[in-house]
């Protein structure tokens, strides 16, 4: 485990640059930084989900995937380092299977709604899809292991589908993109 930190703030950064794992530094406007980031950001809005009423499942599964952002975090943060793999990718596939297969199938666009803990799931979904596209951006540029890029897009389809479910359990139900609104 590396250093804890005793003091918060160390001045290092005044001058717009920020210390990576390795122990190199790099601009604060860095790909990579954007990277790591916003999926601390994305982190961040699974913790607002998790303030929500929830199901003991998905509370579950949220609080393991909060670990495994903070590894991602991790792996994006430290060149070379690997920190997600297909073991990882394999379960929130299964999640995903196992609370897709419960719902209708879709007909009609979602609206991002559906009662609290549902349009914070939608949050969190499009912070972890704006994680997805600033990784696939520094992978343009540095070589990116591409079990990371795979954790975010399945990540984010998880989410959707959580919303689904928690739009339901809340009895809010899903609310549906209504394309014939400006007609008549």
């Amino acid at each position: 485990m590396g250093n804890r930190l005793s003091k918060i703030y160390t001045r290092t950064g005044d001058d717009g640059s920020t210390g990576l794992g390795d122990g190199s530094r790099t601009g604060k406007d860095s790909a990579r930084v954007d990277a790591y980031g916003t999926v601390d950001e994305a982190n961040s809005t699974i913790g607002l989900v998790l303030a929500s009423e929830l199901p003991q499942l998905v509370r579950d599964q949220l609080v393991a995937i909060q670990h495994q952002m903070f590894d991602l975090g991790a792996e994006l943060c430290i060149p070379g380092h690997a920190a997600i793999f297909d073991a990882d990718i394999d379960r929130l596939e299964q999640w995903l299977d196992g609370h897709n297969e419960d719902l209708p199938p879709l007909k009609e666009f979602i609206l991002p709604a559906g009662g609290e803990a549902a349009a914070r799931c939608h949050i969190a979904r499009t912070v972890v899809r704006r994680a997805e596209r600033e990784t696939v951006a520094l992978s343009r540029q540095e070589s990116i292991r591409p079990e990371a890029v795979r954790y975010l897009n399945r990540l984010s389809d998880l989410l959707f589908v959580l919303a689904r479910v928690l739009a339901r359990a809340s009895g809010h139900g899903e609310v549906t993109w209504n394309h014939e609104r400006r007609k008549g």
